[in-house]
């Protein structure tokens, strides 16, 4: 059981890091580089490593590589969000000054949905144990359909929750500036408030996270069943993915093969559970090894077989 004061601590860390991110270095509405992209990923990653360090302290050798393992996994899954993101913010043509903004807007939100994800999932763990074996099936068929899956790249004006939206809300058919929302009558539109793609593309991006959290909660509750290394593993990994996104949106092509290497660890975390009821337990070490492995091997074979794409 972990202590309030220890879920206070992590609070306090999470709030200092988004008020010093949106109130000091993005408190001007403006493009972020990949330089200073580079920078802040660095230190998001390096304030995620530190927390660690922090629950390695506090809870002992265990719990810190179950907390590294679910960071590394977690870090791994946005790469593909990172995509989906990209995607979103092309096809409603949001230009980089605003697109800061939505993500910032977006991390908001998944800190709190993913909150009562893993809130019910813990719930779940603790009344029906075999619950483990459906997360571990579902992360075996996950990552099976994903070696499988087709390299197609998906087409957001099929996609049903955005046809759901784009049906259902008063939406402009402009930008107005950093806004999501504007009064219709100060526009020329019908009275009322209307939606702007800046908030349509929050929406998607919420709906996105929602969709990745499906595969990411289970393959974390898979690693350990401690709501606090689940939840602040999840929260350090997505924080920084924020920062991440403007660098890799320009290069997610070169990692083309880490999905296959993340497909691999999703079917290894399941097969861990299934150990378990035979009687057979994966050390925490040796899972973090495996772990880090295998995704170092896809990232490196991804940029040595795409170096052909990479910019003079």
């Amino acid at each position: 059981m972990t202590e309030l004061w220890t879920w206070g601590i992590f609070a306090a860390v999470v709030v200092v890091l988004l008020v010093f991110d949106l109130g000091v270095l993005h408190r001007d509405t403006r493009e972020i580089g990949i330089k200073e992209s580079l920078k802040l990923s660095a230190f998001y990653i390096g304030a995620g490593l530190l927390f660690g360090a922090y629950v390695w302290w506090i809870k002992g050798p265990q719990a810190g590589l179950d907390y590294y393992t679910g960071f590394l996994v977690e870090k791994s899954l946005s790469m593909d969000n990172v995509f989906i993101i990209s995607l979103i913010f092309t096809s409603l043509a949001i230009p980089r000054q605003y697109q800061h903004r939505v993500l910032f807007w977006g991390i908001l939100g998944a800190i709190v949905m993913r909150a009562l994800m893993i809130g019910l999932g813990a719930v779940l763990v603790h009344q029906f144990a075999w619950i483990l074996l459906v997360f571990g099936a579902f992360l075996i068929f996950t990552g099976v359909k994903m070696l499988l899956a087709k390299d197609e790249a998906p087409d957001l004006e099929g996609n049903a929750m955005f046809a759901f939206f784009k049906r259902h809300l008063r939406l402009t058919d402009d930008l107005h500036g950093q806004n999501f929302f504007v009064r219709g009558e100060d526009e020329g539109l019908k009275p009322g408030r209307w939606v702007t793609p800046l908030f349509l593309a929050l929406l998607m991006v919420e709906g996105a996270d929602l969709v990745f959290a499906v595969d990411s909660i289970p393959a974390i509750f898979a690693i350990t069943q401690d709501p606090f290394i689940v939840y602040t593993s999840n929260i350090f990994a997505i924080l920084g993915l924020r920062a991440l996104y403007f660098a890799l949106a320009a290069m997610v092509h070169r990692f083309h093969y880490l999905k296959y290497a993340l497909a691999v660890v999703l079917v290894f975390i399941g097969a861990k559970i299934g150990l378990v009821y035979v009687g057979i337990k994966v050390p925490s070490l040796l899972s973090l090894t495996v772990t880090f492995g295998l995704l170092a091997a896809g990232v490196l074979y991804s940029l040595h077989k795409t170096k052909a794409d990479a910019p003079a």
